[in-house]
């Protein structure tokens, strides 16, 4: 979204990141200016997805970019407007996916009744927005949440490397040598 909206052209946000860019407009949009149809909302499941919102959002640019009269990487009048709009769809979106996640594992006795606790790591987390969202849901429900810093939050790859040394350490699941491991590209 941010790539579409051209926030690397907007003077406040020219070396920010796209979700960093999002957040910041947000912060001084008005959410209520648009309203996006939310993914999945017959499915009664714990599943996300985000391309469907995603093709939602597109066409509301496209129309709001016809009714500037502005061209495809021009800054809409309205950018700090759709930045809120979109962060506050997908975090109704997470929150409601992941609080059918809670029900689940409550109701199907996955989580101990007590002192039961929601992690959330990667990009979403350094969201603030979100982040409040999130705990305000893990409040209602009497979960804990913990998150890791923000610092910590913008990039998977890091994640997954920490995740790596951590087992390494452990000695789990490290393959000593590569002989006999078939790699297929997808």
């Amino acid at each position: 979204v941010a790539r579409r909206l051209s926030l690397r052209k907007h003077p406040e946000c020219h070396s920010m990141a796209g979700g960093q860019a999002i957040e910041h407009l947000a912060q001084t949009g008005n959410q209520e200016l648009l309203t996006f149809r939310l993914p999945m909302q017959q499915y009664r499941n714990c599943n996300f997805s985000f391309s469907g919102l995603k093709n939602v959002i597109t066409n509301a640019i496209v129309q709001k970019e016809k009714e500037e009269g502005i061209q495809e990487g021009e800054i809409l009048s309205c950018v700090k407007d759709v930045a809120a709009a979109v962060q506050h769809a997908v975090a109704v979106h997470i929150i409601q996916r992941t609080y059918r996640a809670m029900l689940f594992c409550i109701n199907n006795s996955i989580l101990p009744s007590k002192n039961a606790t929601l992690v959330v790591s990667g990009g979403v987390a350094s969201n603030q927005y979100i982040r409040k969202a999130l705990q305000n849901l893990a409040d209602v429900n009497d979960f804990a949440l913990l998150c890791p810093p923000p610092r910590l939050c913008t990039d998977n790859g890091v994640m997954i490397a920490w995740n790596g040394i951590e087992r390494l350490r452990a000695g789990l699941g490290v393959l000593h040598s590569t002989a006999g491991i078939r790699y297929e590209p997808r």
